[in-house]
């Protein structure tokens, strides 16, 4: 069982980590490798059992370590720990990226130690371990990049109690191999980046320095470009460690833009049409199309009115229903009108009576795979 954790960088993610471990097991032993001055902040939140600058002492006796730095520094970390880990310790990591850290794991790290790569599907706008939150993961895909040798079912039989950590999160665990982790990942995290800067920057251009143009941009432009304030510092190794499937994503977009363009030149509606369907039908799965062992949650759409206490008379029936909402979303709102918020729930049955008893208490709610709602 493991008993004994290391946190290296105790940032946002390391951060929130020890917090939400320490939350869901007391009995656990952290202890955190970081800069003096964090590892004074860590002792002063008392997230952490124990803390060094010395990375030897840090791993000595760790059943895990989690190397949770930015990407040059997992590397690095990879190099020096080797030596001082003792056999059967297990070893991972939170970055976004995961081939090379993974075959940097390989050659660095004896035969005798696991390495499994990690890369939880939650973060902030906001750094630092002030920033850190024991509730980060709460409903988060955590991806684990097993080696290449492990089979889902191995990796249960064999490593089950680092499986049970991450379910203390209240994580969902989906297993990838590397390579598709970051084919996917240059898809729908790396791309989107890129895309949301261009766009952002792209306006800029057009604007001319015309004070009103982003007037007309504080709807869904402003919702689009949300992530496009994400400081470039936390992207760059990322983006350039990832080179390889982030160039071929980006050659299938423009040549997805250039079809699209001609479209519009050719005033094909029946094209542009297809395309806008195709685009509605793959967005309408993306809660529910899951595979590996990420266990989807059951949702439900709840419309309000926009007025004090709103949200209020829909968390009160549920917890007077006693049901659990997993994940809550504000979807739209129309200030004066109202809004539809997304509601998650364990199971179809939990979602089932989440519609009966806020019914009952005059609300509308209903399921986004129901046609027949009220």
């Amino acid at each position: 069982m493991i008993e004994r954790i290391t946190i290296c960088g105790l940032g946002l993610i390391g951060g929130s980590l020890a917090m939400a471990w320490k939350r869901a097991r007391p009995t656990l032993h952290l202890t955190a490798f970081d800069r003096r001055d964090v590892l004074a902040q860590a002792r002063t939140l008392g997230i952490v059992d124990a803390t060094t600058e010395d990375i030897a002492e840090a791993v000595a006796e760790a059943d895990l370590v989690v190397l949770a730095t930015p990407l040059p520094g997992i590397l690095y970390l990879l190099e020096e720990i080797g030596p001082h880990l003792k056999p059967g310790t297990r070893v991972t990591d939170v970055c976004g990226v995961k081939r090379p850290i993974m075959a940097h794991a390989r050659e660095m790290l004896p035969e005798t130690v696991f390495f499994i790569g990690g890369h939880p599907m939650a973060g902030s706008e906001q750094r630092g371990l002030a920033n850190a939150d024991p509730f980060l993961f709460e409903n988060a895909t955590y991806v684990l990049c097993p080696p290449s040798s492990y089979s889902a079912t191995t990796l249960q039989q064999e490593h089950s109690d680092l499986l049970e950590l991450i379910q203390l999160l209240g994580a969902r665990v989906l297993l990838l191999d590397a390579e598709r982790h970051d084919a996917i990942a240059a898809a729908v995290s790396h791309l989107p980046q890129l895309l949301a800067v261009l766009l952002v920057n792209t306006a800029a251009e057009r604007s001319k320095g015309d004070a009103t143009f982003f007037q007309l941009a504080a709807g869904g432009f402003r919702d689009m470009t949300r992530i496009a304030s994400s400081p470039f510092d936390l992207w760059r190794d990322v983006l350039f460690a990832n080179e390889g499937p982030l160039l071929d994503t980006l050659g299938h977009f423009a040549a997805n833009l250039q079809r699209l363009r001609n479209r519009l030149i050719e005033e094909d509606a029946q094209a542009l049409e297809a395309a806008f369907e195709l685009a509605r039908q793959t967005r309408a799965r993306i809660p529910r199309d899951t595979k590996g062992f990420l266990h989807p949650l059951a949702d439900i759409y709840v419309r309000i009115e926009d007025r004090p206490g709103a949200l209020y008379r829909i968390t009160r029936a549920l917890y007077e229903a006693d049901l659990n909402i997993q994940d809550i979303e504000l979807l739209k709102v129309r200030e004066g009108t109202g809004g539809t918020f997304r509601l998650g729930f364990a199971t179809a049955i939990d979602a089932e009576r989440a519609c009966q008893v806020l019914r009952q208490a005059g609300i509308e709610a209903f399921r986004p795979d129901h046609e027949n709602h009220s």
